[in-house]
């Protein structure tokens, strides 16, 4: 399918890309060429209005990656953040079902969750309580999508991902009988792949490299998306 990624330029878009580029056309919008130069780049951001319409022209599904600025201590990075996970969510939503595209995938977050380091995750359906200003954000995003499902009838999957890492580095950190959260980027991408098939209306997956459900009870990703994490440490 032609894939729309937006916010494709940065980290996690630049450590899944080739996953994604083996089975769909890409376009990326972003304000940062991506470092891939065979995919199709629009530059812009996702609240410009104009830019979001020609992103969204002949595309099949979007797959929204944008975040904005990490610097949250500042009233730029506390905008930013709110035009990233919430009104350019809204927007590209919205042009999308103008285009009659009806297949989104949100990168969200477990951050939506407080203190994650002293908890156990038994399924989606605890409420989302972080109150920082990334996790909150987030937590508004998919309020959005869900949104989007009732008001337009775009089937919209939110990831809530573990800390998208590298191969190299994943398999450098991690070893056997040690829980970890953090995901490699091939079980990121192909749980994306996976999330821009499934139609269910909105729903919200845990992706996270836990492999043994130490930490969180994934048994849904793999219902629905017939996904699990493939990743295993080697040491």
């Amino acid at each position: 399918m032609n894939l729309l990624i937006v916010g494709g330029s940065g980290l996690v878009g630049t450590m899944v890309l080739p996953t994604l580029k083996r089975k769909h056309k890409i376009r990326i919008l972003d304000l940062k060429p991506p470092q891939n130069k065979s995919v199709d780049y629009i530059e812009g951001l996702a609240t410009d209005p104009e830019a979001v319409e020609m992103a969204v022209k002949g595309m099949d599904a979007v797959l929204y990656m944008a975040m904005g600025s990490l610097d949250w201590k500042e009233w730029s990075g506390i905008d930013s953040s709110f035009d990233a996970n919430v009104k350019g969510l809204y927007f590209i939503l919205k042009a999308a079902a103008d285009e009659g595209i009806t297949q989104a995938v949100y990168t969200s977050s477990l951050s939506v969750y407080s203190n994650l380091e002293k908890r156990y995750f038994s399924d989606e359906g605890i409420t989302p309580d972080e109150t920082d200003l990334y996790g909150f954000t987030k937590r508004l995003g998919e309020d959005v999508c869900e949104n989007a499902w009732r008001a337009w009838g775009i089937n919209t999957n939110a990831l809530r991902l573990c800390f998208p890492t590298p191969k190299e580095k994943w398999l450098k950190k991690h070893k056997k009988g040690k829980a970890t959260m953090a995901t490699m980027d091939s079980d990121v991408g192909k749980a994306m792949l996976a999330a821009l098939e499934y139609q269910g209306g909105f729903q919200s997956f845990m992706i996270s490299g836990d492999f043994e459900h130490k930490l969180m009870n994934m048994s849904k990703a793999k219902r629905l998306l017939g996904w699990a994490p493939k990743a295993r440490p080697i040491k």
